[in-house]
């Protein structure tokens, strides 16, 4: 994936603005979103369009992998970027002005039993989200390459 290309910022409204303002100040204004609530931007190629598209995500810790949830509020579907990574798991990530290239990858049950826990606990609305809909929302690892 190369980070030369123009990226397309797929939000709108408020989540634009925090993009932006993440971006332009590398990470200082936006990396912790609300009070120990910290966000990535996670950039996937889109898997129709080929473009490359950029999301701010609540994250969590595993170890050395940053660990996202693909909630999407609890919508019957799951959000593009996910798909987007299913079908090319090389991304590009950017935690406060640390840039960097992952692999991504749907946990495992076993890592999803231990790891939503830990995401619920830094955003409990996961758990509201989750009732919201027939589908298991993932957890997604993101694994510097």
């Amino acid at each position: 994936m190369s980070t030369s290309e123009q990226v397309v910022d797929s939000p709108e409204g408020w989540v634009a603005e925090h993009i932006n303002r993440y971006v332009d100040t590398d990470g200082a204004d936006g990396h912790e979103w609300q009070p120990g609530v910290f966000t990535l931007l996670l950039t996937t190629r889109g898997r129709r369009s080929g473009k490359l598209r950029r999301t701010a995500l609540i994250y969590g810790r595993d170890g050395d992998a940053y660990v996202v949830v693909a909630s999407q509020g609890g919508d019957p579907r799951h959000p593009a970027w996910y798909l987007n990574l299913l079908a090319e798991p090389e991304v590009q990530v950017q935690v406060g002005a640390d840039r960097f290239t992952a692999r991504a990858r749907t946990a495992t049950a076993e890592e999803r039993a231990r790891l939503w826990p830990t995401m619920a606990g830094i955003w409990p609305a996961y758990d509201d989200y989750q009732t919201k809909t027939d589908r298991e929302i993932p957890v997604v690892l993101l694994e510097r390459v």
